[in-house]
C-alpha cells in the first residue's frame, strides 16, 4: 500500500470515528481509583462538563471529593493551532494561575493522567497513518499512527490506537516520548448511550512507574444544556 493511500485511509476512518462521536455537550461523574503494583490506592471524585466542536470544545472539571481537592477547579480551552491553554483554581490558594505547556506531562493531582490527556484534539490536528490489522480483546481493530502537525501542541512525540472495526472506538491508544512509551489507555465497558457507544471503565497506566488508573464514567449525559458562560477563566472562582 502507497504511503499516500495509508494516510489518507487512516484520516477517513479517524474522521468517521470523530463523527460519529459528535455531540453538542457532554458530562458526567467521574470515579477515578488510583493503584500501584504494592497494593496502595486512592480514590478522586469529579464532575467532567465539556461543550463545543472538535479541536475547539471548553472543558470544565470540578472535584467532587475527597476533602483535600474538593473544590478544586480546572478549565481547558482547546485550539486547533497549538496547543491548549489550561487554568486552575484552587480553595486553598483562592486564585487562578495558568497550567504551563511544559507541565502539561505531569500528573494530574496523583493520578495516572496527565493534564494533556485531559484536552481534546480534532483528526486535522494530526499527520496519520494506518500501520496494520490488529486484535484487541478479541476485536478486529484498525491500528493507526497519529502525529501532531503543529509544533508544541502536544508533549507526546507520537501515538498508536487501536480503532474497533465494528463500532469505531478506540479501543486502545499508547502515547510516546521518543521510543518510550508513556502513557497506555485502555477503553472498556463500551456501552450506547443517546446513539453514540461509549467507554464506560477507561484505564490509563505508565509502564514506568507500575501504577494505574482507572475512571469510571457515571451519570453521563449527551446534548445537555450548558451555561457556556462557565467554561472562562473568570467563573473559575466561585461566587
Amino acid at each position: 500500500m502507497a504511503a499516500a493511500a495509508r494516510c489518507q485511509d487512516a484520516r477517513q476512518l479517524l474522521m468517521e470515528a470523530q463523527r460519529r462521536a459528535h455531540v453538542a455537550s457532554v458530562r458526567y461523574e467521574g470515579v477515578a481509583l488510583t493503584s500501584n503494583d504494592a497494593g496502595a490506592s486512592s480514590e478522586k471524585h469529579w464532575r467532567f462538563e465539556r461543550i463545543g466542536p472538535f479541536g475547539e470544545s471548553k472543558i470544565l472539571i470540578r472535584f467532587l471529593s475527597p476533602a483535600e481537592v474538593e473544590g478544586v477547579a480546572i478549565l481547558i480551552l482547546n485550539h486547533r493551532e497549538g496547543p491548549a491553554g489550561a487554568w486552575m483554581w484552587t480553595p486553598a490558594s483562592g486564585r487562578v494561575r495558568s497550567i504551563a505547556t511544559e507541565n502539561r506531562l505531569t500528573r494530574f493531582f496523583g493520578t495516572d493522567f496527565s493534564f494533556e490527556d485531559l484536552e481534546e484534539r480534532d483528526v486535522d490536528q494530526y499527520d496519520c497513518k494506518l500501520l496494520e490489522d490488529a486484535s484487541l480483546d478479541g476485536a478486529a481493530c484498525w491500528k493507526i499512527e497519529c502525529r501532531p502537525n503543529h509544533a508544541n501542541s502536544s508533549q507526546y512525540a507520537y501515538s498508536h490506537l487501536w480503532l474497533r472495526k465494528d463500532d469505531y472506538v478506540v479501543a486502545q491508544l499508547e502515547k510516546f516520548q521518543g521510543s518510550v512509551l508513556l502513557r497506555r489507555i485502555v477503553n472498556r465497558d463500551v456501552r450506547k448511550v443517546q446513539g453514540i457507544w461509549t467507554p464506560h471503565a477507561i484505564e490509563i497506566s505508565q509502564p514506568a512507574r507500575r501504577t494505574r488508573t482507572t475512571l469510571t464514567l457515571e451519570k453521563l449525559e449527551y446534548n445537555v444544556t450548558l451555561d457556556e458562560a462557565a467554561f472562562t477563566v473568570e467563573a473559575l472562582r466561585p461566587h
